[in-house]
């Protein structure tokens, strides 16, 4: 049981790094938890703080610490509530207490209020005019153009009477003190979203979206409050079904919070939402200025939202009464944070709408593993959309064979079949979308004859290239020397595969030089708005073809595109990390999904080097449930998350010994914790897949157990002895709970 806690006395936000610590009276150590607002002594004053986390160790002379006096009743503010959220993170995910707060309250200080001021007419118009004969009659020019301006509009914009009337603030103060005008003040708030201009919203459900919102709700309204996975292939309606729940939530006087991976969070997305809810709503994100962000944080909290857009930071916008969660795109790796801690936002997510008695609503084409694996188990409620809006039809999707391509003489990343059906769309005055799959660019090496992958002989996965000629495994440490050529049918077309978007965009315009291309990619959307310019123009039809990365398949609404290419489809397929399979498959899934979502049906052409994979033959067919059976089975075999946890542990250091050291001693702090455990498996000490950054060597430690709950306990094991042993002073130590990113 824990003696003590530390408590921030003042929530004011640039004073997170300030607590003070307390004494835990017995009568209150069983009851006393993270977020509780308390009183205390405070010099020589009582004082309200919140309790930021229990500790058993004391951080002053014990005869210094004085004793919390108790826990105020029925007080538990949205602050309280975030700090508990925070408290939890920390736990879960690793880092400081300050760390994690200064995630879950991410506004670091406050910014300068913005104030309206208004001057008003306090007199009655007999009066006014009586005044204003006065005024002229002794040449007061000034008082007297105020008062004519205020009888045709009782109340004006302080703006408009300082710079339109040049009325001086003196003059204005000189007849308040007279009692002819009142000035008002009230607080505006910056609104990010203020310049859309809302139009008429009409839309009503098709049958099977309305299914989902009324077994939503009526869990919903007999207060069950749990987490639903909603499947549904692209185009058949989810974001209505998200804005029905939104309105219905809306109505019982709470708010909502809608998480969109950052990428797709449009202006085409926004615009659905403000139509529908108008004022009422408002957007998080990383372009809004520091007071934007601190404006919308406070109407908020002041109750002038019901709800909030954006991405992974959307989640901590502090609403008094939460209701509603929804995650759509809920297996974008974009929600789960690089930096400490690691949060993943749909586990996050959950353990919010726990707190604030909500639901959750995950929504996807492709589902994570780790969400079928839960609905599956019966930790979520799986609800699906299989059909398309309007009855549309999915697209026909074809394979073609790369290898054939190179037999045939077709050296050009644009297949044959492919260059047929484009120019087919240039003469119909249809739309093209030439997807890259740029991921893993890095990674696998490849036979353009035969297919060939040089894969690791002890993992299932590919060797990665790496400088002075060798290939790695980033899992077990096995190298070998680069091949000249294919071990498998002796070609020397055997390498990494590296073909850019501009290249691409280069030649297309060659092969159909009458054709409007748009390319989308880091290089072309660096400027602000340049994101939002780019998809307009195409939306527009301003462009036959539009080629980029994997940034043009989140969720954009095309209806003139009627053929999708996706070039070197395997390219993430053979990187080395277990989640490869699932990511290629959601990619040609999402890119598929952009074609025929007009009235003209669509048509695919996924290229490919290994036409016979799971993931690509499984895509092809739009078959979730064929591929979640392979790739679930592969897990279970080689104990990978869902069906196992994993924590990866990384030492970083100046000095390559220093970090391999503490390696060392923290995975024989494992081993001997994992013989008491029992069903601990641990690889490493290891280099990391990127072994040196910024001057930081790096090493790894991979943990994998079935309960995630071990894995905590080892972590918290980890950081007492790390506070414990002075080495670690040199090293940075960071944990990561089921990482996204392997390799």
């Amino acid at each position: 049981m824990a003696e003590f806690a530390n408590i921030i006395v003042d929530i004011s936000l640039e004073k997170l790094d300030r607590t003070f610590q307390y004494r835990i009276p017995e009568r209150l150590q069983d009851v006393l938890a993270p977020g509780m607002q308390v009183r205390i002594p405070f010099g020589s004053r009582g004082v309200t703080g919140y309790v930021i986390e229990l500790t058993d160790t004391a951080e002053f002379d014990l005869s210094r610490i004085r004793e919390i006096k108790s826990i105020v009743p029925n007080s538990v503010a949205i602050e309280g509530q975030m700090i508990a959220l925070a408290a939890w993170m920390r736990k879960n995910y690793g880092g400081t207490m300050n760390h994690a707060l200064k995630t879950v309250l991410p506004v670091k200080a406050k910014r300068r209020a913005v104030e309206q001021k208004t001057v008003r007419l306090a007199l009655s118009d007999v009066e006014a005019k009586n005044q204003l004969g006065e005024y002229q009659r002794k040449h007061n020019v000034a008082r007297a153009r105020l008062l004519e301006a205020l009888l045709l509009e009782r109340e004006l914009e302080w703006h408009v009477v300082t710079h339109k009337l040049n009325v001086s603030g003196s003059v204005v103060k000189a007849l308040e003190e007279a009692g002819i005008v009142q000035t008002l003040s009230k607080r505006s708030y910056r609104n990010p979203v203020a310049h859309l201009e809302k139009k008429e919203y009409r839309l009503t459900l098709n049958d099977a979206q309305r299914q989902v919102v009324d077994t939503v709700m009526a869990d919903y309204d007999r207060q069950i409050y749990r987490t639903y996975l909603l499947k549904g292939v692209t185009g058949s309606g989810k974001t209505e079904v998200y804005m029905e729940l939104i309105a219905r939530v809306i109505a019982q006087g709470r708010q909502a919070i809608v998480l969109i991976p950052e990428i797709a969070l449009t202006y085409q997305t926004v615009m659905r939402f403000y139509n529908r809810f108008g004022e009422k709503v408002s957007i998080i994100n990383s372009k809004l200025s520091a007071g934007e962000k601190f404006d919308q944080f406070e109407r908020a909290k002041a109750g002038g939202l019901s709800v909030v857009i954006g991405p992974r930071s959307a989640l901590f916008v502090p609403f008094p009464n939460l209701g509603l969660i929804i995650i759509d795109e809920e297996h974008e790796t974009s929600y789960k944070s690089e930096n400490t801690p690691r949060y993943h936002a749909r586990e996050t997510a959950v353990e919010r709408a726990r707190m604030a008695h909500a639901s959750v609503v995950l929504g996807s084409a492709t589902p994570s593993m780790e969400a079928s694996y839960r609905a599956k188990a019966g930790e979520y409620r799986l609800l699906t959309l299989d059909k398309r809006v309007g009855e549309r039809q999915l697209p026909v999707c074809e394979v073609v064979d790369l290898r054939d391509e190179m037999r045939a003489g077709n050296r050009s990343i644009i297949s044959r079949r492919l260059a047929t059906l484009m120019e087919e769309r240039l003469l119909k005055g249809q739309q093209t979308m030439l997807f890259i799959n740029r991921r893993g660019i890095a990674g696998f090496v490849s036979c353009r004859a035969c297919g060939h992958v040089i894969k690791c002989p002890h993992c299932d996965v590919s060797l990665s290239q790496h400088a002075g000629g060798r290939m790695m495994c980033h899992y077990c440490g096995y190298e070998e020397p680069e091949h000249a050529v294919c071990p498998s049918c002796g070609s020397r077309y055997i390498g990494g595969f590296r073909a850019g978007t501009e290249k691409i965009e280069m030649m297309v315009k060659s092969r159909f030089p009458s054709a409007r291309v748009l390319r989308m990619d880091v290089d072309t959307t660096r400027k602000k708005d340049s994101y939002e310019e780019i998809l307009s123009a195409f939306a527009n039809q301003e462009a036959d073809i539009l080629v980029g990365t994997q940034m043009i398949v989140k969720g954009h609404d095309f209806p003139h595109v009627t053929l999708v290419g996706i070039l070197a489809a395997d390219m993430s397929l053979h990187v080395s990390d277990y989640h490869a399979a699932e990511r290629t498959f959601q990619l040609l899934t999402q890119a598929a999904g952009r074609a025929g979502r007009g009235q003209e049906p669509g048509e695919v052409v996924i290229q490919t080097y290994d036409p016979k994979h799971y993931s690509i033959v499984t895509a092809c067919g739009q078959d979730y449930e064929a591929f979640y059976q392979q790739e679930i089975a592969y897990r279970k075999m080689m104990s990978y998350p869902p069906v196992w946890n994993m924590l990866v542990i990384c030492c970083a250091a100046s000095k390559e010994q220093t970090a391999a050291d503490g390696a060392l001693q923290l995975a024989d702090v494992v081993r001997a914790f994992g013989e008491a455990a029992g069903g601990l498996y641990l690889i490493g000490p290891a280099d990391a897949s990127i072994a040196k950054i910024k001057d930081l060597y790096r090493k790894v430690i991979y943990i994998k157990h079935e309960k995630y709950q071990i894995l905590v306990m080892i972590k918290d094991k980890l950081e007492q002895y790390i506070r414990a042993h002075g080495l670690f002073e040199t090293i940075t130590v960071q944990f990561d709970f089921n990482p996204m990113n392997i390799g």
